[in-house]
């Protein structure tokens, strides 16, 4: 497939979620001189594209094929897709990944959940090392990532360093609709590393318990670690490393850094980020 033709499949299937998952305008009293999902599809492009937004609006004007596909009888300015960005909350973002999974019928029996860091400065790794300054604060998005398809399922977001204990039970929540099912019950299994620990741990879930003060005590810790060690040897514990897969997908191909300058919209991004995965995938 040609970066053209994946291109303009990618702008037809944004297209169709959005228009599924969001109202045709935010407001009754809008201009409408576009429609809401119009203007959606054109945001995850643009960070599909990891382009300004100002190089967004040029880069439509010469992309007639696209044009055509979202229906644009004219190309909205970049403060409008600026604006469009700041209305994509984590709810709609939530329901587009939704409508997303829900097209491809997506089920597994192993959802394997991990974080990573994005940078909140533009300036390159190398650039920051010179300088002799550590990054202390960046921002974390947590994905929850299914082992067969390796599509993201679910997201959550928040500010580092910290625990990923926190993510746990969203993640869980938001992927459980895509969990394999036997006679109605669930029989697939969470998968994640030893930042997930925390008191009350699923005794299902694959979660390898962190040894406070030298030693495991707990018989309910001790037993979560002899199931982490038996799954293991089975080869399923190491379906973690597709979330790892995932991760670095995201950073080389969608940009491993925040462009928001507010903290409301900065924890939208790596939400972003994982639908434009999910959408790429």
């Amino acid at each position: 497939m040609t970066r053209e033709s994946r291109l303009i499949r990618v702008a037809r299937l944004a297209y169709f979620i959005a228009r599924k998952a969001l109202p045709v305008y935010t407001h009754p009293k809008s201009p409408h001189h576009y429609t809401f999902p119009q203007l959606a599809a054109c945001v995850l492009l643009t960070f599909y594209l990891d382009l300004s937004y100002r190089d967004m609006e040029d880069w439509l004007l010469a992309s007639d094929q696209v044009r055509e596909v979202l229906k644009l009888q004219k190309v909205p300015d970049h403060t409008t897709l600026w604006r469009t960005f700041g209305r994509l909350t984590l709810s709609r973002i939530r329901r587009m990944l939704q409508e997303l999974l829900r097209l491809l019928g997506i089920q597994e029996n192993i959802i394997s959940v991990d974080s990573t860091g994005f940078r909140l400065s533009q300036a390159s790794a190398y650039y920051v090392t010179r300088r002799g300054k550590t990054y202390r604060e960046w921002i974390k998005g947590a994905y929850a990532v299914g082992a067969s398809s390796q599509m993201i399922l679910a997201f959550r977001q928040g500010k580092g360093p910290g625990s990923d204990a926190r993510f746990r039970k969203g993640l869980k929540r938001d992927a459980a609709p895509y969990g394999e099912r036997e006679n109605g019950r669930p029989c697939w299994l969470l998968v994640g590393d030893a930042g997930f620990d925390e008191a009350e741990v699923d005794e299902e879930d694959l979660i390898p318990p962190i040894r406070r003060g030298g030693n495991l005590v707990s018989p309910e810790r001790i037993a979560r670690k002899e199931r982490v060690d038996a799954a293991r040897l089975d080869g399923i514990y190491g379906q973690r490393w597709k979330s790892e897969t995932v991760h670095s997908v995201i950073k080389r191909k969608f940009g491993d850094d925040i462009r928001s300058r507010t903290v409301r919209r900065q924890m939208r991004e790596p939400a972003i980020k994982g639908l434009v995965y999910a959408l790429h995938r």
